[in-house]
């Protein structure tokens, strides 16, 4: 899987990608019309640098600088289904939408899936965690295994290989404010 990475190593043509049926599109190679045709608008913040991505029915993806992911169109209808994350962060927010189905962020240790709700999450080291701003998320591991747990705001959980149950937390206020910082808030 090809992926491209935002920050100030990364090339301007491989800002951000997106996965369409037969085809790997970076955002910035494609210039702002083609962006809007497959559903996104890029823009590049700062303090801190990030790239935010405007989509269809108000969702918003907000990638850090580094992070290695992709979007993901799985039904064809130019409108992204899911984020595949590989390394660092993002910060979701995912309003509710009539006649569609969950908006999903997908690492190699968990599947986050939520509708109307604002979320982060974040790939490091072997495990992934998942941060709930506001709404609910369901949390499983992409390898299957025992149960999901569901996030309400406030709550988080980390995810690692294994079958370990996985445990719902409240995080302590420093540990969401460090994530959420990574995003500018």
């Amino acid at each position: 899987m090809a992926s491209c990475q935002i920050g100030p190593s990364a090339p301007r043509a491989a800002v951000t990608r997106l996965l369409l049926p037969g085809l790997v599109l970076c955002l910035a190679g494609i210039g702002r019309a083609d962006a809007q045709g497959i559903g996104c608008v890029m823009q590049p913040t700062a303090a801190p640098q990030r790239q935010v991505l405007r989509c269809h029915d108000g969702l918003t993806i907000e990638a850090e600088t580094g992070a290695e992911f992709g979007l993901v169109d799985q039904n064809r209808d130019a409108r992204p289904d899911a984020v595949d994350l590989r390394s660092r962060a993002v910060l979701v927010d995912a309003p509710a939408t009539t006649g569609r189905r969950s908006f999903q962020v997908r690492t190699p240790q968990a599947i986050a899936a939520v509708r109307g709700t604002q979320w982060a999450v974040d790939v490091a080291g072997g495990r992934t965690s998942v941060f709930v701003v506001a709404g609910r998320v369901a949390v499983r591991r992409t390898s299957g295994g025992p149960g999901s747990v569901t996030l309400s705001p406030g709550e988080g959980v980390d995810v690692e290989a294994g079958t370990a149950p996985l445990v719902v937390r409240r995080w302590p206020a420093a540990r969401a404010a460090a994530l959420l910082a990574r995003f500018g808030r």
